[in-house]
């Protein structure tokens, strides 16, 4: 394959993530929009992608050992991009190799993401502390690692309690109980999300949707707009 048809090939596939990612990520899609960055956007999409897929292993599983194997997969992908050898031809674990090769991404992180995911395995139900921890190492550590793609020189870890808060929202309606945590760590949110650049905002943006009730898609990109516009959730 020649170089350009390489780099042709290379963005017919982030257009197909994009769109699937718009339809199952609604919320972190439309965040994304306010990157002007378009290299920068999507290796953003990417992360946004492998979260999407990792969350999906506890879900479609019929059970804990399937759903166990669905994860090891990742990690065999995780294996291939940071040993370079040849990257699994699925989208998005083709968009995360070119997002690590480009942004220099810890390995570390992403295991994180992957570990987080086999508490929900687990029938037991989460305590407090547990939630915590899974939005940290789910929705947190994702925004973080958004953050430093989009800023290198931001302090990425401020990203952390937006990416928690917007975890912890999504699980609001079936889990009710869990609304003083949210509240706690979105007040938290939105004083660390301040210590981020301009550039780095967007990482967190979608923080501003966290908890809110279903509304038609101008208002949740109007909501979006001042929350970027004001560097505020």
């Amino acid at each position: 394959m020649t170089q350009m048809s390489e780099l042709e090939a290379s963005s017919a596939q982030s257009g197909d993530l994009d769109a699937t990612i718009r339809r199952v990520d609604p919320d972190r899609w439309l965040s994304s929009r306010f990157i002007g960055d378009i290299e920068a956007r999507a290796d953003v999409v990417a992360l946004y992608a492998f979260d999407n897929e990792l969350a999906r292993a506890p879900k479609v599983a019929s059970n804990a050992l399937l759903g166990e194997m669905r994860l090891t997969w990742w990690r065999e992908a995780l294996d291939e991009i940071y040993e370079g050898r040849p990257v699994r031809h699925h989208p998005a674990a083709q968009a995360l190799a070119r997002a690590v090769d480009r942004r220099g991404l810890a390995r570390a992180d992403l295991e994180t993401l992957i570990d987080a995911r086999y508490r929900e395995l687990d029938p037991e139900p989460m305590g407090e502390a547990d939630v915590l921890d899974w939005a940290r190492d789910t929705g947190g550590v994702t925004a973080q690692l958004a953050a430093q793609v989009l800023d290198p020189a931001t302090e990425a870890k401020m990203a952390l309690a937006g990416g928690s808060a917007w975890a912890l929202g999504k699980r609001l309606a079936a889990d009710p109980p869990l609304k003083p945590t949210f509240l706690k760590v979105i007040h938290a949110a939105r004083s660390a999300s301040r210590s981020l650049s301009v550039a780095a905002f967007p990482a967190v943006a979608h923080a501003a949707l966290a908890g809110r009730p279903s509304t038609n898609d101008f208002a949740r990109r109007l909501r979006l707009t001042i929350a970027v516009a004001r560097g505020r959730i």
